[in-house]
């Protein structure tokens, strides 16, 4: 069943942890500011449901797709690497190549932290038009933004340095804009940092 946000969804397949979350919380924002809407696998925590299948499911629901495939160190803990993003991206690739019509328009942008490292690790993708973020917030909002504005043709979009600065502005409020919402800005989940995010647009008209 298609949803009803199909068009607008954007599927963020990238690290969730501490090191990663300044590029992660950049990388919603963008998505929402450039007026579509961010989904995750953060935004679903029903226990009665395997992960794979709630991955199937937004992967389903979301025409554009951001996956950032540059965490491939060793887990201090295991010493194995994590393949959850290569096998996200993957789920990705195979519901745009085997799915229906809606689901073969599916677009992506596959991000890594430097230029051509991907080829040493997963040289299949060579095809595919990777960008780099070289781990740097301002880079990722850039890279985003564009990709957003060419894969939607979408002329509405704000440029990229006006984005940045609305990030900026956003972070600097975002203790106001969370007690105004009785939250804690030190502990958000995903689906509060959304509305979060849609209530600092609304406030500022954006």
């Amino acid at each position: 069943m298609r949803s009803a946000h199909y068009t607008d969804n954007v599927f963020i397949n990238c690290p969730f942890d501490v090191a990663y979350k300044p590029l992660f919380d950049a990388m919603v924002f963008t998505v929402h500011d450039c007026g579509f809407i961010a989904r995750c696998a953060l935004e679903e925590e029903d226990a009665s449901q395997v992960r794979i299948d709630k991955i199937y499911t937004i992967i389903a629901h979301c025409r554009y797709g951001i996956h950032d495939i540059s965490r491939t160190e060793l887990d201090e803990n295991s010493g194995f690497p994590r393949f959850n993003m290569p096998l996200e991206f993957g789920v990705f690739l195979g519901a745009k190549k085997f799915g229906v019509a809606e689901q073969k328009r599916k677009k992506c942008l596959v991000l890594d932290k430097e230029p051509y490292r991907y080829q040493q690790f997963i040289s299949d993708i060579a095809g595919q038009d990777i960008q780099a973020h070289n781990n740097d917030v301002e880079t990722i909002v850039r890279v985003i933004r564009n990709w957003l504005r060419t894969a939607s043709g979408r002329q509405t979009i704000p440029g990229g340095s006006i984005i940045w600065e609305h990030y900026q502005t956003f972070m600097r409020d975002l203790p106001q804009t969370t007690e105004e919402l009785q939250l804690d800005a030190e502990d958000l989940i995903f689906n509060d940092y959304a509305s979060v995010i849609a209530r600092w647009l609304e406030k500022n008209n954006l």
